[in-house]
């Protein structure tokens, strides 16, 4: 199975248990990082590159930490990783950097298409849906 990018991959969990904190709460680097453990000053790179996006706020101080900039209902998983993918988000599945229909991969005509329902998984799929499945 061809996965995403670690910062991506370590965004989309970031923001999923972001969106379990009450709402308004923000949710500090360090909580999350040992959570999920992964790296805290990765882990906040990462976070403040979603600030940065839009995904997320970002509070500095004693009460300060991350929440999320929409309600999870109207953040899709695609703005979650978009910061993290390259260009347009396109991804050759040999890790090719130029893969095109003007310069295809090998696998470049069979994965195409593979890729299309991975793009829209990723643009109707809401954070409020990765929580609700959790809990149903």
């Amino acid at each position: 199975m061809l996965t995403l990018p670690q910062t991506a991959e370590y965004a989309l969990r970031a923001v999923e248990f972001i969106a379990r904190a009450p709402a308004g709460e923000s949710v500090r680097v360090g909580e999350i990082a040992a959570a999920l453990k992964v790296p805290r000053n990765y882990l906040s790179k990462t976070l403040h590159q979603l600030a940065r996006a839009g995904v997320l706020h970002s509070t500095r101080g004693p009460r300060g930490g991350f929440r999320l900039a929409k309600r999870p209902a109207r953040l899709t998983l695609a703005e979650v990783v978009a910061p993290f993918l390259a260009g347009d988000g396109r991804v050759c599945v040999l890790g090719r950097a130029a893969c095109s229909d003007a310069a295809p991969c090998p696998a470049h005509g069979r994965w195409k298409d593979v890729a299309a329902r991975m793009r829209g998984f990723f643009a109707r799929t809401t954070v409020a849906d990765l929580t609700a499945a959790r809990l149903g």
